[in-house]
């Protein structure tokens, strides 16, 4: 699980913009690049190559 105050600070690399938790799928999701950021042994990975495009259908199911 990944600590409330770190989510609070962090921000995607690439646009800055706020993140959200997906604890199913244990990644980190920018809404505004469509990217998810894996957490990995309850670090997350903030690097561009290791993200992961959403799609549309994704993004869709995601909560608001």
């Amino acid at each position: 699980m990944i600590d409330s105050k770190l989510l609070e600070i962090l921000a995607c690399p690439i646009c800055k913009s706020p993140l959200r938790y997906q604890k199913e799928a244990q990644e980190l999701i920018c809404r505004a690049d469509r990217l998810a950021f894996p957490i990995r042994d309850d670090i997350p990975v903030m690097l561009e190559e290791e993200a992961r495009y959403l799609s549309l259908d994704e993004m869709d199911a995601l909560p608001k």
